[in-house]
């Protein structure tokens, strides 16, 4: 006797408590990854309000140039007897003053929220240039053996350990090593060595002395480098080893070098990756205040890093004088201690009376940071996809 057909489809999901398990763990991503989604948006948006009036304006050129191109200052306010307030730097309080005659009534000083943020923006330039660069160079090179060139085994496992440790300091941490392996430590030429020099070592012409580089753009660069190394690493070796051994092979079948299979072959194809690597180094470079605290930055500069003081040449100096001095400044904009924008909104934040005049300055430095760091990281996008068009297997 044949069974009673059924309409149930065999092939149908299962609808039991496993299911129901199923769809309720799908549902609890899917609002976690919302609300992250919506607490970003959330800060990028009270960022923007508050932010964007100091950086924009009404009027053309829309852009308020003076906040871009100015230094840090003192802000004065001086008030009125009617109530009024009158914004000016401490070269116009003693004008302003004297214009009001009886009117004055009282002026307020509020530090670092007057001028212009045009120093911290250089500083954090310089530091992230010096800092991605010395960490690519480092970081490819590393990810390089580890995936190339090191044989499977208890130093690769070291090396690799290391790495993940790296990356799980605290960043002061790396501000007290940075102190104390450049500012203090690391070699530099000079005539005369100083007496806080650990050693030196006579060159004949020169002296090799190991007394620190100072507070500087070079001590807070290599500290931050050393900083994302681990990131870069990372995505680098993981980039690498994402080429397909097909590439390797073929290349040493037709009588290439291990390094020219790698430089031919494997990098061009990794490259997009560890363009990846270095927009997250340049997000964390530009961000971190604890290690340019002890290394690099200051609170406040009343001069560019180029501005440097030089002796003036004579009238009938060379060429060759005038292109040595040239060289001087230039090198000199590196062994210059530098104002950064995260170090300035933490001196506005937490050294400063808070009023609404320094948080004004404070989210205006805030609303800048965030688009100079997108702007360096949607370029670096922009590159990535031209060399992805270009190398693709």
């Amino acid at each position: 006797m044949n069974p009673a057909p059924t309409n149930e489809n065999p092939f149908a999901g299962d609808s039991s408590g496993i299911q129901q398990r199923e769809t309720a763990a799908r549902w609890g991503l899917r609002i976690g990854s919302y609300v992250v989604v919506l607490i970003t948006l959330a800060i990028m948006l009270h960022i923007f309000i508050k932010g964007a009036p100091v950086a924009f304006q009404s009027k053309w050129p829309f852009v308020n140039t003076k906040f871009l191109t100015e230094l840090p200052a003192t802000l004065h306010v001086i008030e009125d007897r009617q109530g009024n307030h009158i914004e000016t730097d401490v070269n116009g309080s003693d004008a302003v003053k004297k214009k009001l005659g009886d009117n004055f009534r009282a002026e307020k000083t509020i530090s670092y929220s007057g001028g212009g943020i045009l120093g911290p923006i250089v500083g954090t330039a310089l530091l992230v240039i010096v800092s991605v660069g010395v960490a690519l160079f480092l970081g490819v090179a590393c990810a390089i053996y580890l995936s190339e060139y090191a044989r499977h085994g208890k130093f690769l496992e070291t090396v690799r350990l290391a790495i993940l440790n790296l990356a799980g300091v605290p960043s002061v941490v790396f501000g007290l090593f940075g102190l104390g392996a450049f500012v203090l430590t690391a070699p530099t030429f000079v005539d005369v060595p100083a007496e806080r020099s650990v050693f030196s070592i006579p060159l004949g012409f020169t002296t090799l002395s190991f007394e620190g580089w100072d507070t500087c753009v070079l001590s807070g660069g290599f500290t931050l480098a050393f900083v994302i190394l681990p990131v870069i690493i990372t995505a680098s070796e993981q980039c690498l080893q994402a080429v397909p051994q097909g590439f390797r092979e073929t290349s040493m079948a037709l009588g290439a070098t291990r390094w020219q299979t790698i430089r031919y072959s494997v990098l061009p194809f990794a490259t997009p990756g560890i363009l990846t690597s270095s927009i997250l180094g340049i997000a964390r470079a530009a961000g971190e205040t604890a290690p340019i605290m002890f290394t690099a930055a200051l609170a406040f500069k009343d001069k560019l890093p180029w501005q440097k003081d030089l002796p003036p040449l004579p009238a009938d100096a060379s060429i060759f004088a005038h292109w040595e001095q040239s060289v001087e400044r230039f090198l000199g904009i590196f062994t210059e201690s530098v104002q950064a924008l995260p170090y300035h909104i933490y001196t506005l934040a937490a050294k400063i009376p808070q009023n609404e005049y320094a948080e004004r300055a404070q989210y205006g430095s805030v609303f800048v940071f965030l688009v100079l760091v997108a702007s360096l990281a949607a370029s670096s996008v922009m590159l990535r996809k031209r060399l992805r068009a270009k190398y693709r297997w």
